[in-house]
């Protein structure tokens, strides 16, 4: 089953990534994250682990887009 992720969730994770990259991370957004991975995996019965780890896949590593030849 996939893995389903909110709009609200990888604009979340944008944040925190870019904050990460540029050294400047900082606990409250680092937690705003994880709160709201766990709310999302409580509300739609999925494992929180593979919310975190689909959601930093999509932001860190998004698949490439398709060509529009």
């Amino acid at each position: 089953m996939a893995v389903e992720l909110t709009d609200e969730l990888i604009e979340l994770e944008r944040a925190a990534w870019a904050e990460q990259q540029a050294g400047a991370l900082t606990v409250e957004t680092a937690a705003k994250v994880q709160a709201a991975i766990t709310a999302h995996a409580q509300a739609t019965g999925q494992n929180r682990y593979d919310v975190e780890t689909a959601l930093k896949k999509a932001v860190r590593h998004p698949a490439p887009a398709p060509d529009a030849d």
